[in-house]
């Protein structure tokens, strides 16, 4: 995968929102019992939005140049786009105008104020991470909680290489499917916002080369927002763990993100990341991808 194809992006992600709507579900009269396309027809498209047919179908062909933000607004409920898919359509919009192409990569390091930051949280998982998803920093229990994400020697550890090329992500996140629908979601906001990262087109074709899964999901042009929400996992020292997180853009660190998890009060999540921080004060987290089982065992006594 050489680069990605700005104007591709564009006509994929129009096509397949359109195609997912149905006269009825946008309040139209479904006129014949054989309609050709599957959704939506561009000229209806077009009549939600209140511009021409030959505007729309040259936005759908790629092109977002010039386009208004009330045109866009006016697209956004013609497709009935989320937040998500809203942003995503700007972002798009946006790169369409830039006039030179910026080869910018994502950060990998975090300053040492940051790095600060994330130790004084000692009774949290927490780690910094760029767009692509690459841990950049963590604190001792952030480490030892992705442990076996960070098994891998290759750094920076990136956790949507983990979820599709590593088996043992089936294990470590309990609801994998949902992970892994979601993982594939996020890189497609980043290839919005930033396109021309040689390292993110060396990750999507690593990923598209090497998981079918991967291409389905890639080829559905889903967007998705990571905010907040509930991260339910399965660890190897201190078994299930069903954690809050919520995540922070750094507004000292564009591009990069600050990742927290916690557990409610008097939860089992709660005792066992008591655990986990017991275990960590003590070990390596490299130790526990390699004895899992002696390291509990150990510190249960």
């Amino acid at each position: 995968m050489g680069q990605i194809d700005h104007r591709a992006e564009v006509r994929e992600f129009l096509s397949s929102r359109r195609a997912r709507i149905t006269p009825e579900q946008a309040g139209l009269p479904a006129y014949g019992g054989n309609r050709r396309v599957k959704g939506l027809r561009r000229e209806e498209v077009a009549m939600l939005a209140g511009v021409s047919v030959d505007y729309y179908v040259r936005m759908e062909r790629g092109n977002l140049s010039g386009a208004s933000d009330g045109v866009l607004d006016a697209l956004v409920g013609a497709l009935q786009l989320d937040e998500a898919e809203r942003e995503h359509l700007f972002t798009l919009a946006r790169t369409a105008g830039s006039s030179r192409v910026r080869r910018r990569r994502a950060p990998t390091s975090v300053r040492p104020a940051v790095q600060q930051v994330l130790d004084a949280i000692s009774d949290a998982p927490a780690w910094v991470r760029n767009g692509r998803h690459d841990i950049v920093a963590m604190n001792r229990l952030g480490r030892a909680l992705y442990a076996p994400i960070l098994a891998d020697p290759r750094r920076p550890a990136n956790t949507t290489r983990f979820v599709y090329l590593d088996p043992a992500a089936r294990d470590f996140f309990v609801n994998w499917e949902t992970v892994a629908k979601d993982s594939a979601s996020y890189l497609r906001i980043e290839a919005g916002r930033n396109p021309h990262d040689p390292d993110l087109i060396a990750l999507i074709g690593e990923l598209s080369t090497q998981s079918e899964l991967f291409r389905e999901r890639w080829a559905s042009h889903d967007v998705r927002l990571h905010r907040s929400g509930q991260k339910r996992l399965r660890h190897p020292v201190v078994g299930r763990l069903d954690l809050n997180f919520e995540s922070m853009e750094l507004p000292s660190e564009p591009g990069l993100v600050l990742n927290v998890y916690t557990a409610s009060a008097g939860s089992p999540a709660a005792d066992s990341l008591a655990l986990l921080a017991s275990w960590a004060a003590t070990q390596d987290a490299a130790e526990l991808t390699e004895q899992p089982g002696a390291a509990v065992e150990e510190l249960r006594g």
